[in-house]
């Protein structure tokens, strides 16, 4: 097995939320079955609080389901390095992330940094092939990542049904990003689904960056429904989730809408707990392999 998948993860503190991550694990599994897949999360806070979880003897007796890997998980270097060891030499770090932002552009320039590192004798160099993966939804022109939108807009068809099942609108809250400009991405995702869903009521608004829950409220402002479905746009239902998004405090958006005459019903589960959104990662990740000229 000289191939390998590293799923680059931001991670969440949140038992609750790991299904999502575990979700597109598992679809990768069935997707590469000879490739070696693992996880490597980004974010230095939380592989820290896994760490001291896993020398908290408490913790685990509490949790025995949580997979072991959870509590000593790598950063994307370190995951990497394990690869090469592990004598693959032909590796795809997919981004489990939504859009193509202050995540994705860190991993890009570690990807970089890794390909660029050369030996006297090629057979020498760490790998063979590096490729990454794009986001969920797309971001580049090759393939267009409009097609990545509709993909995502089709596996969502649940949520259009939950609406229309529920006379609700749906309003989905993804986690945006002040410091690259990604809302057009959101509200060409939201306009899709309207397209592909006519008779639901569908929004997009970020917790950070634009358009805001503010935006999303003056557009509703004038909708004859009074219930309204706030689904996270983000991998995993964490901490975002249920503070930000369904807590109990002043700035929730749950608290904000109830303030403004609507019925709020929160989705409690992430996007990566859907075996189609899985899938698409799974794709893109085939996709980045074969771009570098090998398969998964």
């Amino acid at each position: 097995m000289s191939t390998a998948l590293v799923l680059a993860i931001f991670g969440t503190t949140m038992v609750e939320a790991l299904p999502a991550f575990t979700t597109i694990r598992d679809r990768c599994r069935v997707a590469f079955p000879d490739s070696a897949i693992r996880f490597a999360c980004t974010s230095d806070t939380i592989r820290a609080i896994w760490q001291r979880r896993a020398a908290d003897p408490e913790f685990r007796r509490r949790h025995p389901h949580i997979p072991a890997e959870f509590f000593s998980l790598p950063g994307v270097l370190a995951a990497a390095g394990q690869a090469r060891d592990m004598g693959h030499r032909h590796l795809v770090i997919q981004p489990v992330h939504i859009a193509p932002a202050e995540e994705y552009h860190d991993l890009l320039a570690c990807v970089r940094g890794l390909a660029s590192i050369d030996a006297v004798k090629p057979s020498r160099a760490p790998f063979q092939a590096l490729a990454l993966g794009r986001p969920l939804l797309g971001g580049g022109i090759h393939p267009p990542y409009g097609d990545d939108i509709l993909a995502v807009a089709e596996a969502l068809a649940a949520d259009a049904e939950l609406a229309r099942r529920e006379k609700a609108v749906l309003l989905y809250a993804g986690h945006g990003n002040p410091l690259f400009p990604v809302g057009d991405l959101y509200l060409e995702f939201a306009a899709r689904m309207r397209v592909l869903y006519p008779d639901v009521i569908s929004e997009v608004a970020c917790l950070e960056g634009l358009p805001s829950l503010s935006d999303a409220m003056a557009k509703l402002a004038t909708c004859k429904e009074r219930r309204i479905i706030i689904r996270p746009l983000l991998v995993a239902a964490g901490a975002h989730t249920w503070r930000d998004l369904a807590g109990d405090g002043p700035a929730s958006w749950r608290h904000r809408l109830l303030q403004a005459g609507w019925q709020v019903t929160p989705v409690m589960t992430g996007l990566g707990e859907v075996a189609a959104i899985a899938d698409i990662f799974a794709q893109h990740a085939a996709d980045a392999a074969q771009g570098a000229g090998f398969s998964l």
